[in-house]
């Protein structure tokens, strides 16, 4: 039961109810339902983003929001192979001077793996090292940074478990900068997908592993990412493969707002699972957008958030928007935060936020 100072307003959006026109002081159920029946629309979906998975872990995440829209053994931790590189790239973009010139340190030459064949002491900029990181996966230009940002690559592993801690990446553990396998080197596939959401909201990280072929000062390549080519909107952002970790992948698509991000670890079909269950996405979910200047209601008293924000909405599936109201002054100004305003889809808490009087009462 609600107390006399959270009172709460709840009302359930349907499937094709539209705007008309909204009052400032109407009804307070009738102008709520009215006002969001404008904002959320539905599809049928028609599509099932549950089915069965090929690979042995998944995590499909909505960018913005971060929602997670699917996942399936995504705490299990596991071997990740050169998606590691991520976290690599996000700490150099955050730490260093891309426009920098090194020299390759004798430590960088000759490192087993993947490779865009450093040389002993060559000269090559933090940018071209970091392209090549990216785009060609090369475990030597993931040594030459971990070093150049650290002095050595254990230091490194340090710096992007403390980072990953940060994120709220619990799961992981990093023991290099390139993914080569260790045992003490593992992430989960929900964790991959923190970081890759951290490093997608960073510009520089997003231009970069969007990039299809780069011409640099140093050194030029192309993009092996098949990603980019495969799925409409399709941004980013890295393969990876060794014999332990097998096939995985982290790819993100963008369309209309909405960047859907998917983690695939151990998937022999990395590139087809990952298209199908960012295709599921996209005809699944749609992102709604909350305008601050949307009056409503707590009790009597006309509010609205501080700021726009972001809802993700499961096509077709009923809303309910709830109002309570927490403050109980006799006096309350314009600008005062008056009560809370939640959001459910079906049962799931999507949305939650404060409500500011927008009048003096």
């Amino acid at each position: 039961m609600l107390s006399s100072k959270r009172r709460a307003n709840s009302f359930t959006i349907s499937q094709g109810t539209e705007l008309k026109h909204v009052t400032k002081f109407a009804a307070i159920f009738c102008a709520l339902t009215l006002l969001f029946a404008s904002i959320f629309t539905f599809e049928p979906a028609g599509v099932n983003l549950t089915a069965e998975a090929d690979g042995r872990a998944e995590c499909v995440v909505e960018l913005s929001t971060g929602r997670v829209l699917y996942s399936r053994n995504a705490d299990q931790k596991l071997p990740m192979a050169s998606t590691t590189k991520i976290m690599t790239a996000l700490l150099i973009i955050e730490d260093c001077d891309l426009d920098e010139v090194i020299t390759v340190p004798d430590e960088a030459v000759g490192v087993e793996g993947s490779s865009i064949y450093l040389k002993r002491g060559e000269v090559i900029s933090v940018k071209d090292l970091l392209y090549g990181l990216m785009l060609r996966s090369g475990n030597d230009s993931a040594t030459a940074l971990a070093i150049h940002h650290s002095g050595d690559t254990q230091k490194f592993a340090e710096a992007m478990n403390a980072r990953a801690a940060e994120m709220g990446a619990e799961s992981t553990h990093f023991t290099n900068p390139s993914g080569l396998p260790d045992e003490s080197h593992y992430t989960t596939a929900k964790d991959l997908s923190l970081i890759a959401c951290e490093a997608m909201k960073n510009d520089t990280f997003k231009t970069i592993v969007s990039t299809r072929k780069y011409t640099g000062e140093y050194r030029s390549y192309l993009n092996k990412n098949k990603m980019l080519s495969r799925v409409e909107g399709a941004n980013g952002i890295k393969t990876g493969y060794t014999l332990k970790a097998g096939r995985c992948l982290v790819s993100s698509a963008e369309r209309e707002g909405m960047d859907i991000i998917c983690v695939v670890l151990n998937c022999p079909d990395m590139y087809e699972r990952s298209e199908k269950l960012i295709e599921n996405a996209f005809a699944q979910f749609e992102l709604a957008k909350i305008d601050k200047n949307t009056v409503f209601m707590c009790g009597i008293v006309p509010c609205n958030i501080a700021k726009d924000a972001k809802v993700l909405i499961k096509k077709g599936e009923e809303i309910t928007i709830k109002t309570y109201l927490t403050n109980s002054d006799d006096t309350i100004k314009q600008g005062d935060k008056v009560g809370k305003l939640e959001i459910y889809c079906q049962n799931d808490l999507i949305f939650s936020g404060d409500l500011y009087s927008i009048v003096n009462r």
